[in-house]
């Protein structure tokens, strides 16, 4: 119940008219419990009428049967309709919520949870919330309404045969209550099997061409292959204990006819009760025992959607560590940008600290080059200075501000990253490009292109700006994704630029070309740059050398290259191979 409450708080269309909804609930049971009041009728006063037959009776009988069945039709069609409607609309908002929520976690949130298991609760853990709220929803509306007017027939005809009907399914409720946890564990296993598979599926198909490159696309088969047998054995098992809960229903149902059956006839014989009141009241226990029997049903489906649900409230639920302060933001002026880092230290959950405070000023228009060895510390910088984690202890300021209290939209306007390999979307290169300002048009787009001297290979492409990247850019080489992510960057114009290494993952023949662009891009903009080649510390205004978590050396190229310290040793090293890789 407490996940229900959530998810309703969270879903508040599905409340929205209920009150209509449930009118119309009523009318369209009305019309079925009064069938067998007709029964009865007809019975009693028309066929079995004193002088014989009476047509008429059972004729006008029949007519108001009929019209009854058309009104509760039309009434049943409406809750439909509603219900459907006022679903699709909760279960939007929910998916919107929970998409906009991850975006919302830091990195490091995000990396702990598989990207098909995120997936999942997006879609199919959704789905499964709206199979119950369309279909179960409205069956558990109609068969609250259709027991409690048949009680009350049945308590009208004879209560002493009510009392009979539910004393034959107190043994059955007893065992839906205690079925109904073993249940929810079920088919929560099946959601989290669920998205295991998507999981292990997706990153298989992400990573095909890694797979057949080593050869090992039998041992990722076998990987998948565990996978959906998993989910198929946790599905079974929720199935077998739904079907026990089913059958044990029907058997109940049964029971109870027959029992009906015969006391009832015993009552008839004692005058108790007429031929016509019987088979109303029969046709009632009809209608009694198939809403119990469908609530076996709809516990299957509740079950399913309450773990979809709880699965899609924990993605919600898991505290954003990088919130947006929203409105309460502070908005940064547009203009020269000085970056400090006051105090910085760094520690993963349940880690050491990778960052021991770190102090660092860097002024506007500067060019600067982080380097050390690989875990020293040099991406977590980058990290927290654009923002997708906070530090532990101390502040990362831009123009005095410390990043916690600047708004998302003035961070994003005025600092950009360049990863190490662009991702593009499967779209076409102005589509992609244009994404670092969504606003721009197709001239803003052409004129970045051709202030970074891209524009003669953009010429080079089958169809230009127009060219599809595919999906992820696996129509472009490495270099060229790298090209497109540099232009998006420009076109975005931010005060800050941080690059991941841009060249480290380009082939030779592109390398020159990014470059020029880079030089391009930072021209005039203050720079930080995670350097894992040293010709860019060689460019670079300020080299910073990180090692161990820790700020040890600062200084320009010339300067640390004729200290002696741990920057010599690093650059005499890279240049030894470089000297090596060339002869």
């Amino acid at each position: 119940m407490a996940t229900l409450r959530r998810g309703l708080e969270l879903s508040p269309e599905l409340r929205r008219g209920i009150g209509l909804t449930v009118v119309l609930a009523v009318v369209a049971t009305l019309g079925r419990v009064l069938i067998p009041f007709v029964v009865q009728q007809t019975t009693d006063h028309g066929i079995l009428a004193d002088g014989g037959p009476d047509t008429a009776f059972v004729t006008r009988a029949i007519l108001l049967a009929a019209g009854v069945v058309a009104v509760t039709s039309v009434a049943q069609y409406l809750v439909n309709v509603r219900l459907f409607t006022s679903a699709e609309s909760g279960l939007a908002t929910l998916r919107r919520r929970a998409f906009r929520h991850i975006h919302d976690l830091s990195v490091l949130t995000q990396s702990t949870e598989r990207r098909g298991s995120l997936v999942s609760r997006v879609t199919s853990d959704v789905d499964t919330i709206s199979m119950f709220v369309q279909f179960g929803g409205l069956m558990l509306l109609i068969s609250t309404a259709q027991i409690m007017m048949a009680t009350l027939l049945m308590l009208f005809y004879s209560p002493l045969l009510a009392l009979v009907v539910y004393l034959c399914f107190v043994p059955l409720a007893l065992l839906v209550r205690r079925l109904q946890p073993v249940l929810g564990r079920a088919y929560g296993a099946v959601r989290t099997r669920v998205g295991d598979m998507l999981g292990a599926i997706s990153e298989s198909i992400v990573g095909a061409v890694t797979i057949r490159a080593y050869g090992v696309e039998e041992r990722t088969a076998v990987r998948i292959d565990t996978a959906i047998e998993e989910h198929r054995r946790s599905a079974i098992r929720a199935q077998v204990r739904s079907v026990m809960a089913f059958v044990s229903g029907q058997a109940f149902a049964g029971l109870t006819t027959a029992v009906v059956l015969v006391v009832g006839t015993m009552l008839a014989v004692r005058g108790q009760v007429t031929l016509g009141e019987l088979l109303a009241f029969l046709f009632l226990v009809n209608l009694f025992t198939q809403p119990v029997l469908m609530a076996t049903e709809i516990l299957n489906e509740l079950q399913n959607a309450v773990a979809g649900w709880r699965r899609v409230i924990g993605v919600i639920d898991t505290p954003a560590d990088v919130s947006d302060p929203g409105e309460d933001g502070v908005v940064l002026e547009r203009g020269p940008i000085t970056v400090e880092f006051d105090g910085v230290s760094y520690a993963y959950p349940g880690g050491e600290r990778v960052l021991h405070d770190v102090h660092l000023r860097i002024e506007p228009h500067t060019r600067v080059a982080v380097v050390g060895e690989t875990g020293s510390g040099k991406t977590t910088l980058a990290k927290l200075l654009t923002r997708l984690m906070d530090p532990t202890e101390g502040a990362v300021r831009l123009d005095g501000v410390d990043l916690r209290t600047v708004s998302f939209d003035s961070l994003r306007s005025r600092v950009v990253l360049v990863p190490q390999e662009g991702f593009l979307f499967d779209d076409d290169l102005l589509g992609n490009i244009r994404f670092g300002r969504p606003g721009a048009d197709d001239e803003d787009v052409a004129l970045a292109v051709t202030e970074l001297g891209l524009d003669s290979w953009v010429a080079g492409l089958p169809h230009g700006l127009a060219t599809r990247v595919g999906q992820r850019g696996e129509s472009l080489s490495a270099g060229e994704r790298q090209l497109v992510a540099i232009a998006r960057a420009d076109l975005a114009d931010p005060d800050l630029l941080v690059l991941d290494e841009a060249t480290s993952a380009v082939d030779p023949s592109t390398e020159v070309r990014v470059q020029r662009a880079l030089e391009g891009l930072t021209r005039g903009r203050t720079s930080v740059a995670i350097a894992h080649r040293l010709s860019t510390a060689e460019a670079a205004d300020l080299v910073v050398v990180v090692d161990q978590g820790r700020i040890v050396e600062l200084g320009s190229h010339r300067e640390l290259v004729d200290r002696g310290g741990v920057y010599t040793r690093m650059h005499a090293s890279w240049a030894a191979q470089q000297g090596a890789g060339q002869a």
